[in-house]
């Protein structure tokens, strides 16, 4: 269906693919994985609309093929007073009143073989989106999205969840051949997230996915495209199983590099001493010696196992503290309620302790984002924070706590370092490093962004941080860098989240919002309570034995024990096998 061969592409700062080659076949659900700030966006722009960019290569896109696209951040004119239904159903709906208004003109017109051809060219648009089955396949995707009772809403009445399902399921029903989404998971709380699962895996089409999502990676695809380092690397299989084929790579690759290592130090020795040897006693012999092993370690070192794809840096995120607590009460929220529209918190009280790590769970428009502000702006009546407590916020919202016309560099030395110097030396830790530090704010993928919020969030040194869904738009690479910074961080973490597995690895216990109310929820009873509805029995603790296992081997490969590694991974393999 698409071919893309030899492909390179650069902006003026930044080389983002050096001769990628790929294929995307029909009926293939492809995952599209890397590392923020690769370029897998400007790829599918590229993809969409190839004339518009200059790249050396070829891509090959059958002429015939249909392409649907749901973009990032999808827009929608509030200003239009449209039902779910029309706006689901809006090509649909055209091509009817088309097909309609062409035969009342025939009932009167002479001009019968002209209007003949437009009523056979609208009868074409109209099977070409099933549409004698259309209303039908709707009320399907709906249900399956468990979305029904929508159908008849307006659409300025959605969350932002429920619209991003809304405009999957309208490209869906437009019958693409090819449908491309750009991380349609951000944002969407657990159970928009399991109707998208479902969305996805009910799709009869060839899908492209740009996802960082662990879940909908583990459950929804069949291919991995993977983009890091300029390169592309292909696998057909379950990302569950690339991932797998990654680990077993790495254990093979690091003990061939200790081996290498250990050559390269041996004929350095030998260089060295042949020119100890060389100061003393100039025969010829000895110099064409000292020239042969020089030119035997530059071979050596050209050789050294190069794997973009299996040891890729995560960004160094380390939260640090300026004061200290003891076991006290930083956060206490006494009987505080909010209402807009309609009442969306009701009566709600809950501490958070210095040490605490709590995450706030609920569906998408239940409050959780304006509880969360007013914590941080402390101006709520119901609201009140230990005297001795410094308060960090990242928000979904990036422009609320970044100045996007900011470059980068501009906006840490607003944010108290002294020199460029230091700003370059501390963002390095996040992956920021040469010219990309002298670009604006808005210039940034999603995740860059999210990054430089936490970047600066760090840089607070505060005791309290309040995060705002702080792993969207963040590769995966970065979520476990940002889970493993929660569980070494000192001070208090109150964090809104619908990604299960940052919830489930770093956080004590929930705050679960339900019918305008909050209840407390350990993190073992919240864990089984999305396993029961979504998993079956088994699939909980082998998930938790294969982490385990996983943990493990990166201990053995520290110690450098690969034959422990080795048989570790056998024992992963068996697990995979159940999952």
């Amino acid at each position: 269906m698409i071919t893309v061969d030899n492909l390179s592409f650069s902006f003026p700062q930044k080389e983002l693919y050096k001769n990628i080659s790929f294929t995307l076949e029909e009926a293939q659900h492809c995952a599209f994985i890397g590392t923020s700030g690769n370029g897998k966006s400007t790829l599918i722009d590229i993809l969409i609309d190839p004339e518009r960019y200059l790249f050396e290569g070829k891509l090959e896109i059958d002429p015939t093929c249909k392409i649907g696209l749901v973009s990032q951040f999808p827009q929608f004119d509030k200003k239009k007073e449209i039902t779910v239904y029309e706006y689901i159903g809006e090509q649909f709906i055209k091509i009817q009143n088309e097909i309609t208004a062409i035969c009342i003109e025939m009932e009167t017109s002479s001009d019968i073989d002209s209007l003949l051809e437009k009523y056979q060219l609208a009868l074409d648009a109209f099977d070409s989106i099933s549409g004698e089955d259309f209303e039908s396949n709707m009320n399907k995707k709906l249900n399956l999205a468990n979305l029904m009772r929508l159908k008849d809403l307006r659409v300025s009445d959605l969350s932002g969840g429920e619209f991003k399902l809304i405009q999957v399921m309208k490209e869906m029903l437009s019958s693409p051949d090819l449908m491309i989404m750009d991380e349609p998971d951000v944002f969407l709380d657990f159970e928009n997230l399991n109707a998208l699962k479902n969305l996805i895996n009910s799709h009869k089409g060839t899908l492209l996915v740009v996802t960082h999502n662990r879940y909908l990676l583990n459950h929804c695809f069949n291919k991995m495209i993977h983009l890091e380092n300029t390169e592309i690397q292909e696998f057909d299989g379950r990302y569950i199983d690339y991932t797998f084929s990654l680990l077993q790579t790495k254990v093979e690759l690091q003990e061939l590099k200790i081996a290498e290592d250990e050559e390269v130090e041996r004929n350095e020795n030998i260089i060295i001493n042949l020119r100890a040897m060389a100061t003393y006693n100039s025969e010829a012999s000895r110099g064409k010696a000292l020239k042969a092993r020089v030119k035997f370690q530059e071979r050596l070192e050209a050789r050294r196992i190069k794997a973009p794809f299996v040891d890729i840096k995560q960004p160094n995120i380390r939260f640090g503290i300026d004061n200290e607590m003891e076991d006290t009460i930083v956060v206490n929220v006494t009987n505080y309620s909010v209402a807009f529209d309609e009442l969306l918190l009701d009566n709600i009280n809950f501490e958070i302790k210095s040490t605490d790590k709590v995450a706030i769970i609920g569906s998408n428009g239940t409050g959780k984002t304006t509880l969360l502000r007013d914590i941080f702006t402390n101006n709520h009546d119901s609201i009140a924070i230990n005297a001795d407590v410094k308060v960090a916020y990242l928000s979904q919202n990036q422009g609320e706590v970044l100045e996007e016309s900011n470059t980068i560099l501009e906006e840490f030395i607003d944010a108290g370092f002294k020199t460029y110097d230091e700003v370059r030396s501390y963002i390095s830790n996040y992956g920021f490093e040469g010219e990309i530090v002298n670009q604006k704010i808005k210039s940034l993928s999603g995740g860059e962004t999210n990054m430089l919020q936490l970047a600066k969030v760090a840089a607070s040194k505060a005791n309290v941080l309040l995060l705002d869904e702080p792993t969207s738009h963040l590769d995966i690479y970065s979520q476990i860098a940002l889970e493993k910074a929660i569980e070494d961080y000192q001070g208090a973490v109150l964090m809104i989240s619908h990604d299960f597995y940052s919830v489930v690895n770093g956080m004590d216990y929930v705050l679960i919002i339900d019918d305008k109310k909050i209840r407390k929820m350990s993190i073992k009873k919240f864990r089984q309570m999305i396993y029961a509805s979504h998993f079956d029995k088994d699939y909980l603790e082998t998930e938790l034995n294969k982490r385990s296992v996983e943990m493990k081997i990166e201990l053995a490969l520290k110690d450098t024990d690969f034959e422990l590694a080795k048989v570790l991974v056998e024992e992963l393999e068996e697990l995979i096998k159940l999952l």
